[in-house]
């Protein structure tokens, strides 16, 4: 196997692993924010290096700060908004057989 050929495996298996992890994060933000939280513990121990401490705060989840904006959605205000209120000429579809 050639020296390009084996970047090459290498490059296109860190896109996909990486893609990986951005759909995991979409689907399953809390569960990735909890690895992120035991991993950021974990590292941030008084007894590690000074880098590997760096890592364990740069790893800890962003924890919601309760405004509109932040998208947290704990709250459910910031969900779909119900619909508006029927007018009172609408009326639901009904379905009659036909006649003969």
């Amino acid at each position: 196997m050639s020296t390009n050929l084996l970047v090459q495996y290498v490059v296109i298996g860190l896109v996909v692993f990486a893609s990986a992890l951005v759909a995991f994060r979409k689907l399953a933000p809390q569960l990735t924010n909890r690895w992120l939280a035991a991993a950021s513990i974990h590292f941030s121990q008084p007894g590690h290096a000074a880098w590997l401490r760096g890592v364990g705060r740069r790893l800890q989840p962003k924890q919601a700060t309760g405004n509109c904006s932040d998208g947290c959605s704990t709250c459910g205000a910031c969900g779909p908004k119900p619909p508006a209120a029927a007018h009172s000429d609408v009326r639901p579809l009904e379905f009659r057989p036909r006649s003969k």
